[in-house]
This record gives C-alpha cells, sequence and structure tokens, in this order.
C-alpha cells in the first residue's frame, strides 16, 4: 500500500493506495466497505465584515456609475475632482474571485466617490458620479 496526501478545496485527505500488478483482462470490480475515516477539525476565523460607509451626498445629474455585479472593491483609482477620459480606469472590483475593472463610459470630472477599498457593494450601489 502506498500512502499519499491529497488537497480538494482546501482539505487535505491521506490517502492509502493499493498497487495492482499483472493482467487487468476478466478483472471484477467490487465496492470496498468503508472504513472509518479521519478527519482533523479546527476552528475557523470568523470572517468580518467592512462596514459600509455612511452615503455621501451625491451631486444631481451627471453619468452615475453603478456596481454591475456584488463583490468587494479591492481599488479605487480616482478622487473627486479629478477629470477622466472615456476608457480611464475607475475602480476595481473583486467578485467570485475574479478582479473586475471598471472603466469610465464618459469623458468628464469626478464629482463624488461613494466607495472604498475593502467596501463591500451589491449590484446597482452607486459608486460614483462623473460630470
Amino acid at each position: 500500500m502506498k500512502k499519499y496526501y491529497v488537497t480538494v478545496n482546501g482539505t487535505r485527505y491521506e490517502v492509502e493506495v493499493e498497487e495492482v500488478k499483472g493482467d487487468f483482462e476478466g478483472v471484477q470490480m467490487q465496492a470496498a466497505e468503508p472504513e472509518a475515516s479521519k478527519q482533523e477539525v479546527s476552528q475557523q476565523e470568523t470572517k468580518k465584515e467592512t462596514p459600509k460607509a455612511a452615503p455621501k451626498s451625491v451631486p444631481a445629474g451627471g453619468t452615475k456609475i453603478n456596481a454591475p455585479m456584488p463583490g468587494t472593491i479591492v481599488g479605487v483609482n480616482v478622487k473627486e475632482g479629478d477629470k477622466i477620459s472615456k476608457g480611464d480606469l475607475l475602480f476595481v472590483l473583486e467578485a467570485m474571485k475574479m478582479e473586475n475593472e471598471i472603466v469610465s463610459p464618459v469623458d468628464g470630472t469626478i464629482a463624488s466617490v461613494q466607495v472604498s477599498k475593502g467596501q463591500s457593494v451589491n449590484t446597482e450601489d452607486l459608486m460614483a458620479v462623473i460630470e
């Protein structure tokens, strides 16, 4: 028997495999009776949720930039008063372990930024306003 350690989805398992030699023609397989499995249990650290910032005043009009999906803001590349061009990177939103770049759809000036790094957002939450 050979002993292997296999990690699946972050969980480590000890596996014993029996080496079989010879001709496999005509071999019939039978399910083995399950043996008691070893499980290691560890206390997981509770994830602390980042509190949402209080809503800031939003200028009337302008182009609103809303979150396209729920996630966490991992990058804020603009601040109020910045002049931007269409296609400029505004924010980086991490969702489902992927980083999504939020770019400007228009030329203009950042009138307000409603999110900060580490903040969680939901779909359609206001992120910024461009005038």
